[in-house]
């Protein structure tokens, strides 16, 4: 950065200059980095996506799994109460046993 500092503490010509060489090189330079970025951009993008959809999937899965297990342990704590004895919830023991 010490280099970029010393020129731009140089004279207003120089700025001017280096200015001037951006804007006349820039519609040649732009494109050809474009080419070359463009498909490492475009394969990060891609990554990405693939990343996201994976992850999701998993997510969803785990997601799934959950509320069937307790779907599972609902409808069995259901089932469960509905065959219990009659009585007080003990098993059909009354208070004094």
């Amino acid at each position: 950065m010490a280099i970029l500092e010393d020129v731009f503490k140089g004279s207003t010509v120089t700025g001017l200059a280096i200015g001037v060489g951006a804007l006349l090189l820039a519609p040649t330079v732009l494109p050809a980095v474009g080419r070359i970025v463009r498909p490492a951009v475009k394969a990060a993008i891609k990554g990405g996506m693939v990343f996201y959809r994976e992850t999701v999937a998993e997510v969803g899965e785990m997601a799934g799994d959950l509320f069937a297990e307790a779907r599972s342990e609902l409808e069995h704590e259901t089932s469960g109460a509905g065959a219990l004895p009659a009585g007080n919830g003990h098993g059909g023991k009354t208070a004094g046993h």
